[in-house]
């Protein structure tokens, strides 16, 4: 993809931006990065500019110009920093999408309400204040849901959907006591202890004689009663029974002190 780079030819060059007042000094920007990343960093801040004024004017309140020109200029300057090679023309379309992408994510972070959720509440907002002056009184849940076509339980869920987020610090909301932060993730010294029993119960198994390992796969590993094992083996139900009691008999010696067997 080829780019026009005429506009980025000089951080001084005519563009309705360059006379703002949140103009960055390409000087300060020199002073602070040398060589090929100063030179990107001054004939790409234009770009900025432009990026900064479109994201702005897209119709989210609360961000302020000079932001977004900041969140840029950061994501700029990581951009010359990492690109290696003379390519401008993928520098560029690389630049732009960073750029524009940081710019987003400051909105994302700043504002509590998706676009989605601020339309919603909008909405909700017209309709009570229409209902509102026919009625000369707030309206009920009912009179709203039957307005807006839906039923109540529809309307409660857009309620919800409309609320701003909120973000608060982990450290001033964390309870241990709070099963919102309950986690059934065993812990690392669980999973070495399980581990370690697993490998005591796994040599232990291995250490029986083979007609008694073969009664206990039968029995716990293929879950065949004593009735089906006694016809693999070839034997009487008691004889099985017998060996069964065996095997448990040695698991439990082997076993003692490390696991209990039932």
């Amino acid at each position: 993809m080829k780019q026009d780079h005429a506009p980025f030819a000089s951080p001084l060059s005519a563009s309705p931006l360059s006379a703002s007042p949140l103009s960055v000094s390409p000087r300060r920007i020199a002073g602070a990065y040398q060589g090929e990343v100063a030179d990107r960093v001054r004939r790409f801040l234009p770009m900025v500019r432009r990026l900064a004024w479109h994201v702005n004017g897209t119709g989210r309140p609360g961000i302020e110009l000079e932001d977004l020109v900041q969140a840029g200029l950061v994501a700029l300057t990581e951009c010359a920093q990492k690109h290696a090679g003379p390519g401008e023309d993928g520098f560029a379309a690389y630049a732009k999408l960073r750029v524009r992408g940081a710019m987003v994510d400051l909105i994302r972070r700043t504002l509590p309400m998706s676009r989605g959720a601020s339309e919603r509440a909008r909405q909700l907002r017209d309709k009570e204040t229409e209902l509102r002056g026919e009625l000369g009184r707030d309206p009920s849940p009912r009179e709203l849901s039957a307005a807006l076509g839906i039923d109540e339980t529809q309307l409660a869920a857009l309620r919800d959907s409309s609320q701003p987020l909120r973000f608060e610090a982990i450290d001033e909301v964390y309870s241990d006591h709070d099963t919102a932060f309950a986690d059934d993730t065993p812990d690392s010294l669980t999973l070495l202890q399980d581990e370690e029993l697993r490998g005591a119960v796994a040599g232990a198994i291995a250490a029986l004689p083979e007609r008694l390992r073969l009664i206990v796969s039968l029995y716990f590993v293929e879950e065949l009663n004593l009735s089906e094992i006694a016809q693999v083996l070839q034997v009487s139900i008691p004889r099985v029974h017998q060996l069964k009691a065996q095997a448990l008999a040695k698991l439990r010696e082997a076993l003692e002190g490390t696991a209990e067997v039932l």
